[in-house]
């Protein structure tokens, strides 16, 4: 045990000097009650005086706040639904086109060899334990064998292993940018960002996505945004909620815009390759010969499997403008929490590369399908604009609020018909793009015939022509 003790004396200009001694040889002199006076204080010589040292303060009464962080953060989509009215027609089941969980119905099961990969990994007792916080090497470099492609190269090392989509997301905003800063988001577009950077008290600017263009992105309005505190530009593609899928010529202009600002690039891909047959859409990384991408994507969707919680960062950096010090910096944060789940870690070879092909082709062709039926039904509802999608899960519907003069906005619209066709959109208010609503397309296909028909009629029970009526999406 350490029985030295530090003295400190100080003069009239507060100059300190310290004086170690040991304290068996003080034999109680200079201090009482070892080392402290009798009443619990410490004590120091100033020119021969003693003085006390002052004590910490001590609070009154209990008062414990949230924290900033915490007061900042808000889900948009939770601030507008939890506000909500959503007592359904107790005649009619409740038919939810709300949730993005491709699993809720039970209709789209993964594929048997997705769950035996896994059931191999629990039985190894190999990754039972903890995992480095990027992942195991070995399954990131299995991440970067499929996803690395001639244009865009990619080994272990430009693979972070996170806890789902939304981790990677989290961790790319956190490092590229600070308080102050801004970000340009899509809109409509995923309301996690907004959260999440709000939160770290980063500004957010909406760049508009063109409904008349099958939600391509103003180009002109995202690049008028552009300032010297812009340090993300974050594309998603495919889209949700839109369910768009941007062309290459169309990417390949998103990048010309990030290459004159050098603009590092955020690439939402989670839906990757989730792309309807007759469209095809390359990625970001592909097509870029400076500008550097960090692409976000995982498990939960393609392979269906949301609670997996198995998500990445891909690094294309081609030109090391992120160097050490960006690469670093997400090793430091990925290191906040111990990361992804280690036993869907131990299974991601087999799965990534034993899932039969007819397994996606199944899914993507039950998307389309599902998404034709709810377009076709839905274009001849008056007052209502769908717009067909090319991937994802979703579709987006204009409504021509003019013609709905009983409803305030697209929440009252949706609300209302909760309560009286126990049918639940969720309205684009969410998405800070009003006047429309998101229709979830994963149901059964009875489910989605049953849904539209009771959009169909709730519509035609409000529908009143409107004298300056156009074809024009009401927006």
């Amino acid at each position: 045990m350490d029985n030295k003790l530090h003295l400190v004396q100080m003069n009239s200009n507060c100059v300190h000097s310290r004086t170690m001694v040991n304290t068996k040889s003080l034999n109680g002199a200079g201090v009482k009650g070892k080392g402290v006076h009798g009443n619990g204080v410490h004590h120091i010589s100033v020119n021969g005086g003693s003085c006390p040292l002052k004590a910490k303060s001590r609070r009154q009464r209990w008062e414990v706040k949230p924290s900033e962080m915490a007061n900042n953060t808000l889900n948009p989509i939770r601030a507008i639904v939890d506000g909500m009215k959503l007592t359904p027609n107790t005649d009619k089941p409740m038919i939810a086109l709300s949730i993005g969980d491709p699993t809720v119905f039970g209709n789209l099961p993964t594929d048997e060899a997705v769950r035996q990969a896994l059931k191999d990994a629990i039985d190894s007792q190999k990754y039972d334990g903890y995992a480095p916080s990027v992942g195991y090497l070995e399954s990131r470099q299995t991440v970067a064998n499929f996803y690395s492609c001639p244009e865009a190269p990619l080994n272990a090392q430009d693979v972070i292993l996170t806890s789902g989509c939304s981790q990677a997301i989290d961790l790319v905003i956190s490092v590229l940018c600070n308080p102050g800063d801004n970000i340009l988001v899509p809109c409509p577009g995923f309301s996690l960002y907004k959260t999440l950077a709000v939160s770290m008290g980063i500004k957010v600017k909406l760049y508009n996505l063109l409904p008349e263009k099958s939600w391509e992105i103003d180009l002109q309005h995202m690049e008028s945004l552009i300032d010297e505190r812009t340090s993300c530009l974050v594309v998603t593609n495919p889209s949700n909620p839109c369910g768009s899928v941007f062309s290459k010529d169309h990417l390949q202009k998103v990048l010309k815009v990030a290459s004159r600002h050098c603009l590092p690039i955020l690439a939402d891909e989670i839906y990757n390759d989730m792309v309807f047959p007759g469209c095809s859409s390359p990625t970001l990384a592909s097509l870029s010969s400076d500008v550097p991408i960090l692409s976000c994507g995982g498990l939960a969707k393609r392979w269906l499997v949301p609670g997996w919680r198995m998500g990445w960062i891909l690094i294309h950096d081609r030109n090391d403008v992120f160097g050490h010090e960006v690469r670093q910096g997400l090793v430091k944060l990925s290191q906040r929490i111990l990361g992804a789940c280690s036993i869907v870690q131990g299974a991601l070879e087999s799965i990534l590369n034993a899932t039969p092909q007819s397994f996606f082709d199944n899914t993507v062709g039950f998307l389309k399908s599902n998404s034709e039926i709810c377009f076709k039904e839905l274009s001849t509802v008056p007052g209502l604009n769908p717009i067909m999608p090319s991937g994802a899960m979703y579709l987006m519907v204009g409504i021509s609020m003019h013609n709905f003069p009983d409803f305030k906005n697209d929440v009252d619209f949706t609300e209302r018909l909760v309560m009286e066709q126990s049918v639940f959109c969720l309205p684009a208010s969410a998405f800070e793009y009003p006047n429309f609503f998101r229709i979830v397309v994963t149901v059964p296909e009875k489910m989605m015939v049953e849904a539209c028909a009771r959009i169909r009629e709730f519509c035609q029970h409000y529908y009143q022509p409107y004298s300056c009526d156009s074809n024009d999406l009401d927006q």
